[in-house]
């Protein structure tokens, strides 16, 4: 068996060679290890290996978590999907959302940051694969739901996040991640407030590769790091 730090240091390994492997620099991708449904002593042995950026798909068990090891031990990312009456945890807990995806849903985020003087960071989440079963505003409204959050001021837009279908071919969902690129430069050319589009979140233990070479900031990896769900 592998420990995690030794699948943390191959995985970071392999971000840094297939980066380099298409021109770009190693840094520019972020592993977020995906922590869900993982012990506290799990997640600590993580963060000990070297896993700065964590993420979490459930509030109330993200809490326990984050309230146990510290809110200063890790960038904690929320990429689960969101209710709007828990925004408010959130925002409490949470360096950056990553599943924004309707108007009701930003503006709640932006009220409960605004009475704590925060500026939230997040993304907005595309169903790129047009699917019912998945979360995410559809392609041809991402660009008018961009604009809208723009006008939020406690609200800061720092980019897009996806899950495209699942393939045992990871090269087939290459055509998913070029869209999302295609749906970012869209968005990036219209300069709006309080947007600043630099973050990708795309790309899982099966497909982050491809999603790199199509630029991928943010690669969202756990079974790869911690093993199969508990």
């Amino acid at each position: 068996m592998s420990s995690i730090k030794d699948n943390i240091d191959r995985i970071n390994k392999e971000i840094m060679d297939t980066a380099v492997s298409c021109g770009r620099k190693p840094d520019s991708v972020q592993l977020i290890a995906v922590s869900k449904k993982k012990s506290i002593e799990t997640v600590l042995e993580g963060i000990k290996s070297g896993a700065g950026h964590l993420g979490e798909n459930y509030i109330q068990e993200a809490i326990e978590k984050i309230d146990a090891i510290g809110k200063d031990r890790a960038c904690w990312h929320f990429i689960g999907h969101l209710q709007s009456n828990k925004a408010k945890f959130a925002v409490q807990y949470f360096d950056y959302i990553h599943t924004v995806d309707t108007l009701k849903l930003a503006k709640e985020i932006h009220r409960q940051a605004k009475k704590i003087n925060k500026i939230q960071n997040i993304l907005m989440q595309i169903n790129i694969g047009q699917e019912d079963t998945k979360s995410g505003t559809g392609i041809k409204e991402a660009v008018e739901l961009a604009e809208q959050i723009s006008t939020f001021e406690n609200v800061s837009l720092h980019g897009l996040m996806c899950l495209p279908p699942y393939f045992s071919e990871p090269e087939q969902a290459r055509i998913y991640f070029k869209q999302m690129v295609q749906i970012k430069g869209q968005i990036m050319a219209l300069q709006l407030e309080n947007v600043s589009m630099e973050c990708l979140s795309m790309g899982m233990s099966n497909d982050f590769q491809v999603a790199i070479e199509e630029g991928s900031t943010m690669v969202r990896i756990g079974t790869s790091i911690f093993g199969a769900r508990e």
